[in-house]
């Protein structure tokens, strides 16, 4: 990652390989706590601060539900209920 901001894209209007990632690591189940965020700093190389703020905005990416409809829909889901009991 060079820090343009566009390293995940691909040019042919697809998802690039970080989001893919993303959403690879997002259909794995953890077990126990700070499972996830060690894969997210190992695996992915990013904070998990950031990495759930790209998770966020690849929820509202159509290229994303494109891609992997049911894990999108899912977290779609996820974070409504969220936000509903906030």
């Amino acid at each position: 990652m060079d820090g343009t901001g566009d390293e995940g894209y691909d040019e042919g209007g697809g998802l690039g390989r970080r989001e893919r990632d993303i959403l690879a690591l997002e259909r794995r189940g953890f077990t126990g706590p700070g499972v996830k965020e060690r894969a997210i700093r190992e695996e992915l190389g990013l904070a998990p601060v950031r990495y759930y703020q790209l998770l966020n905005a690849l929820l509202d990416d159509p290229r994303a539900l494109a891609h992997d409809p049911v894990t999108v829909n899912r977290l779609r889901r996820i974070r409504e209920t969220r936000r509903g009991e906030r």
